[in-house]
């Protein structure tokens, strides 16, 4: 990867991160809008080693914390450990094809809100399992349409 790929790179998940919250936070969409979060740290991870994709979620985590504070601290385990294992799937996940890729955000994405679920539960701030299955279903679908489109989007323009 030369230097201006990897910076036009790192610019494409900075936009995507500032996405995240400004439709978020700064439109007031809330969960109507996509986990751009997540989106942004699976396909970074995807090119950095696992610690960095770890350390890069945890950032994101604390982040996302500062803007809702109920998840402060666990989001930013939950994404730890997506962008940890995220950077080891490349092992066993090859390509850029659209089908693992939307399986690949899917995943990632169910990942992040078991993760987060249990993080909370474990702290006593968790609801009940149904609070987990239907919601974190649709943010997979979500995340993996708009993970598509973002990585099509980008390989596109680059």
């Amino acid at each position: 990867m030369t230097e201006g790929t990897r910076w036009k790179f790192a610019l494409f998940i900075v936009v995507l991160v500032a996405l995240h919250f400004i439709l978020r936070v700064g439109l007031g969409l809330g969960m109507l809008a996509p986990d751009l979060l997540v989106v942004a740290l699976l396909l970074a991870s995807r090119r950095v080693r696992p610690g960095t994709a770890a350390a890069l979620g945890f950032a994101l985590g604390v982040l996302e914390g500062s803007a809702n504070d109920f998840v402060f601290g666990h989001a930013s385990l939950a994404l730890a450990v997506v962008g940890y294992l995220g950077s080891r799937s490349r092992e066993w996940l090859a390509g850029d094809d659209p089908l693992n890729m939307v399986a690949f955000f899917f995943a990632g994405t169910l990942l992040y809100y078991f993760v987060l679920y249990l993080s909370l539960a474990i702290a006593g701030q968790g609801g009940s399992p149904m609070a987990l299955v239907i919601p974190s279903l649709l943010a997979g679908i979500y995340a993996a349409a708009v993970g598509l489109g973002a990585s099509t989007l980008y390989r596109s323009v680059a």
